[in-house]
């Protein structure tokens, strides 16, 4: 089923069936039809039209997921995902992560057929960077989803006012400002983040 979207402000919630909201094969099917659109699915099988990140936003992204793939290619335990690709988690949930780690124990519960797609599972750590077009209640409620539905560690990267949101299943929010760097945990122990490239977002290529 393709989407004909009427001009929105994003992030827009798509009620396609008020009663019994949109099950998870035809929200597969609807993705795959509509390739140019990312959707997200709320618990209650709401879509979710994701907005583009913006330029700034894929800079600070890019620079999470390649410090991320070079540690996870040498400590070899899983693997990194970029912002493409949806998980679906089990609380019918279809979120994508700016980054996201995922052991290689939690790949090998997927049959080949779920790997081409969305898959169903839950990333151990995941980072979200925010864009011009969140708010940070929207976010939290994403950093809490994670973790309810199984992420042991998420960090909520804001770029602008250079501080990062920590979420651990259990503990309470923690908030660090105008660090230069954040040290990883279970599952992610011994990542370093350096963060002064992030902090400094695309001024470092106005020099």
């Amino acid at each position: 089923m393709q989407i004909e979207l009427p001009e929105l402000t994003v992030p827009a919630t798509l009620i396609l069936d008020p009663e019994h909201g949109t099950g998870i094969e035809q929200y597969l099917a609807i993705c795959e039809a509509n390739p140019d659109v990312w959707l997200e699915r709320t618990a209650q099988g709401e879509l979710v039209i994701v907005p583009p990140a913006g330029l700034e936003c894929s800079c600070r992204s890019a620079e999470v997921i390649a410090q991320l793939a070079t540690w996870a290619r040498q400590n070899g335990a899983g693997k990194t995902f970029g912002g493409s690709s949806a998980f679906i988690l089990a609380d019918g949930s279809a979120l994508f992560p700016e980054a996201a780690w995922v052991s290689n124990e939690r790949i090998a519960t997927l049959t080949k057929e779920q790997r081409r797609q969305f898959p169903p599972v839950c990333p151990e750590f995941v980072v979200e960077v925010m864009s011009p077009s969140d708010r940070l209640t929207r976010s939290y409620r994403r950093m809490r989803t994670w973790i309810a539905n199984g992420a042991e560690l998420g960090w909520l990267i804001d770029g602008d006012a250079k501080c990062v949101y920590i979420y651990r299943k259990g503990c309470e929010e923690r908030i660090l400002s105008g660090v230069e760097s954040i040290a990883g945990e279970c599952p992610v122990e011994g990542f370093v983040l350096e963060l002064r490239e992030i902090w400094k977002g695309l001024q470092a290529s106005l020099r």
